[in-house]
């Protein structure tokens, strides 16, 4: 990048090491520093941080920094020995930015700013909080660094709109970038961006998964934390590769026709002392009281979302992943915590809003701006809340009062089921409620219904270890949870390894148990994942109107007595349905009767208890023929034999 003089530069300074530092070379205008301080600018990036330029012929780095408590910031790093007086940045006046251009610092190299603060003689050595890489772990410099990347998806940037919109089908795979997969031969090392790439797309194609999602790449010191206390909020983990490597990821990810979406944690960050925590000698980007500014579940710092220029730097983090990485979307990690001032506090642990309440009015502000900004600008992605509360219209646009987000985790609905799903089957008709009760506010809210990472982990056990009964149950339990899943209103989330059937909860030291795939019950299951992918696919009716109550009608939600629940989906098209039945017990239910819409031939399109997922075998596809025996509230019914713990699909040979 070639720069000229800002307006008003003044000659080079030199310092004790014969370095040039040029003040007056800024990539900030005045708009820029004017937008910044009001609380609008959203592409910080291509501002703050280190950028390799090139002025007046001689190659370096301009470096940029907000610090307005700081009585002085010099840039420290490999170049000049880590020296902390050697190379001072100047003030913009008034805007509490540093800056300054120093010569013959390229890509490639180690800084770190040095902070002297106007308060209590504080001095501290900072990671960059706008750079593009760091060090890798547990080292903490920061890198020079620049985002160039020669992109090959075209094809998928300019048809995603309809592969993400939500009548399109959208299901999940939900990964942890260090487990998936190691390298036994290379001493158990994770995978590269660069060697996941092709395996991990290669996975997701033949399975059947439209999208992928990460827990945070964002660099993180402790890999324990899986990347939710985030350090570096514009830097791809360097542990797996560079910031081009992790774009090739997603190139490759798109390329194969899968969508790519990032975990964002813009609700709290980790004490380090080399983060933005107390940044320069004052509570910067965290807010100042305790009360407010100190999360006590995760002993880390809250971010002050009523200060502009934190608003600047969250949103500007969330458009360089959509901007530079080509993201497809980002789930917001616990947004219930941001939305309320009590969350996890006592009585006396917290400050009431200015009208009394416990909602977090900045917060909330914060929220709505920031998916008000991201479908303005990028209005082909989704944005999507974990948020574990009842907070109304999360999924609602903010002209109607809404947060704006795309889509809600239905985190109700993995509690419920689970629970559920835990009971001996022998007991399930006291807990009926437990299924059909998501279905009186399923269409609040546009929902994700998540089996993720938190319910494999936390001492929680593995999805197939909370199915009750003997081995062969167990794996007929967990294929109906899935088939009952995909037959749900809603777009699915699965975390990887609970395709495997894995018996051991995650742990995120490790691989995935890859062997299981030796053992055919673990193979089936897979195949089972693999077919459910490719019907939810093929059938508009169980994806086109998941947030719409048009798209699901019950036929019997309260057979009880039987454990069994029957229902349809429906497509835009009229007449394309297909009827879901499930029997939550091991007793087989021959001569069951449900009543259907319509008459002439059905077909059974997939059951879970198939032989070839590892099932009974009890029924076999065939056609059936619809009686005009009326049957719950229906002119037509079916009489069919329900396999014992199963999900059985049908549909109309017509349709």
């Amino acid at each position: 990048m070639k720069h000229q003089p800002a307006p008003g530069a003044k000659g080079p300074d030199i310092s004790e090491h014969g370095q040039r530092v040029l003040s007056g070379v800024s990539l900030l205008t005045e708009d820029d520093l004017y937008l910044f301080n009001e609380g609008t600018h959203f592409r910080l990036y291509h501002k703050l941080g280190a950028h390799p330029l090139t002025f007046n012929g001689q190659e370096g780095t301009y470096f940029a920094v907000w610090a307005p408590d700081a009585r002085q910031v010099y840039v420290v790093g490999d170049f000049n020995g880590w020296n902390r007086a050697s190379h001072p940045l100047y003030h913009r006046a008034q805007t509490g930015i540093w800056e300054g251009f120093i010569p013959g610092v390229g890509r490639g190299s180690l800084y770190k700013y040095h902070i002297k603060s106007r308060y209590h003689g504080y001095r501290v050595d900072k990671t960059d909080p706008f750079a593009f890489y760091n060090e890798m772990p547990p080292r903490t410099a920061s890198t020079v660094w620049d985002l160039d990347y020669s992109w090959g998806d075209g094809d998928w940037m300019e048809k995603r709109r309809a592969r993400n919109g939500l009548d399109a089908p959208m299901a999940i795979y939900e990964m942890h970038l260090g487990s998936w997969r190691h390298v036994p031969e290379d001493g158990g090392r994770c995978l590269t961006y660069r060697e996941l790439a092709p395996q991990i797309a290669e996975y997701a194609r033949q399975m059947g998964f439209t999208h992928v999602e990460f827990l945070p790449v964002m660099e993180h010191p402790l890999f324990s934390s899986w990347g939710y206390q985030v350090t570096g909020y514009f830097a791809p983990t360097s542990r797996y590769g560079t910031p081009q490597d992790f774009m090739y990821l997603v190139d490759c990810l798109h390329q194969h026709g899968i969508g790519v979406i990032l975990d964002w944690v813009p609700s709290h960050f980790p004490t380090d002392e080399h983060g933005p925590g107390f940044f320069d000698g004052t509570h910067l980007y965290e807010h100042a009281d305790s009360r407010r500014g100190f999360h006590p579940d995760w002993t880390s710092y809250i971010f002050n979302y009523g200060r502009n220029e934190v608003r600047c730097f969250l949103i500007s983090s969330a458009f360089l992943w959509l901007d530079k990485y080509h993201v497809d979307g980002l789930r917001v990690d616990a947004v219930a915590s941001m939305l309320y001032l009590d969350y996890s506090r006592q009585n006396s642990e917290w400050l009431p809003n200015k009208y009394g309440g416990r909602e977090n009015l900045e917060a909330i502000d914060f929220l709505r701006r920031f998916n008000k900004e991201v479908y303005q600008s990028y209005p082909d992605v989704q944005t999507s809340a974990e948020e574990s509360t009842a907070w109304p219209m999360v999924s609602r646009p903010t002209y109607v009062g809404g947060l704006g987000f795309g889509l809600k985790w239905d985190m109700g609905w993995m509690h419920d089921t689970l629970q559920y799903m835990s009971h001996d089957p022998v007991y399930r008709k006291f807990h009926h409620n437990g299924l059909t009760f998501r279905m009186l506010y399923a269409f609040f809210e546009n929902f994700v219904l998540p089996l993720s990472h938190d319910e494999v982990a936390h001492g929680k056990g593995s999805l197939l270890g909370k199915m009750p009964g003997d081995d062969w149950q167990k794996f007929a339990n967990l294929r109906l949870l899935y088939g009952y899943m995909y037959a749900q209103p809603g777009k699915k989330l699965l975390f990887m390894g609970s395709e495997l059937g894995q018996w051991r909860e995650w742990n995120h030291d490790e691989s995935l148990d890859w062997h299981l795939l030796e053992y055919e019950r673990h193979s089936q299951v897979q195949k089972w994942l693999k077919a459910l992918n490719q019907l939810y696919r093929s059938q508009p009716s169980l994806y086109e109107l998941d947030s719409d109550s048009a798209g699901f009608e019950w036929i019997d939600a309260n057979d009880a007595l039987q454990s069994v629940t029957s229902f349809i989906r429906k497509g835009r098209t009229t007449g394309d349905i297909i009827v879901v039945v499930c029997n939550f017990t091991p007793m087989p239910r021959p001569g069951y009767r449900v009543g259907v819409p319509r008459g002439g031939s059905w077909m059974e399109i997939l059951n879970s208890d198939a032989g070839e997922y590892g099932g009974s075998g009890l029924s076999k596809p065939e056609r059936l023929l619809a009686s005009d025996i009326p049957a719950h509230g229906r002119p037509y019914s079916l009489e069919v034999t329900l396999p014992p713990l199963a999900a059985v699909f049908f549909k109309t040979q017509e349709g």
